[in-house]
């Protein structure tokens, strides 16, 4: 039996994965990521590169891709709170446009994997947050892109209940929207 539980969302290739935790008296232990137990669940993405940031609540960081040197990301939160997003953008792709979002915790230690030809970012509602990612290629600024994260095409529903201020890096608050962006992936599903 594995040590994950791999929920399926609405967007094919989009999966919510929840690690089985062992406790005791002690605290806990977990996984957070088995090539194997991934591998067995059609997960066959190979990471090169770790990446951590701490930010604090209202942060909004997103919605990155990369152009070329494309990357999947298999994310979590080891502090705080989150709500991340990431956004389909494979042409062809019958959920073209259509996001998905889920709270990812500390407690809940869900982690959310967001493949190649995706936009992803995410929203800090704790006070502050350590934000965790594997990475399938190596981070290429020359080829850094993004999508405007309140795209009223899109049309993310933020969790913004208790966020006085949205802060964002100038980069991303000049993000081009859906329908101006010249978008290199394509769907290769059924």
């Amino acid at each position: 039996m594995g040590k994950f539980n791999f929920i399926e969302t609405k967007i094919k290739d989009l999966y919510i994965i929840e690690p089985m935790l062992f406790g005791d008296n002690r605290g806990y232990f977990m996984e957070s990521y088995n090539k194997k137990d991934f591998f067995e669940a059609g997960l066959t993405m190979e990471f090169v590169q770790d990446n951590e940031s701490k930010s604090k609540k209202g942060v909004l960081r997103g919605m990155h891709f990369q152009t070329r040197h494309t990357q999947g990301k298999l994310v979590r939160v080891t502090e705080g709170e989150v709500f991340d997003a990431a956004v389909d953008l494979r042409k062809g792709s019958p959920t073209f446009g259509q996001w998905e979002g889920v709270l990812l915790t500390s407690e809940n230690k869900r982690q959310f994997y967001v493949p190649e030809g995706f936009a992803h970012g995410f929203l800090v509602v704790s006070d502050t947050a350590v934000f965790n990612y594997k990475c399938t290629d190596y981070y290429a600024p020359e080829f850094d892109s993004g999508l405007l994260w309140n795209d009223e095409e899109v049309g993310i529903q933020w969790p913004l209940e208790g966020i006085e201020e949205i802060l964002l890096s100038e980069k991303d608050k000049k993000q081009k929207k859906l329908g101006e962006l010249d978008i290199p992936f394509e769907y290769k599903g059924e």
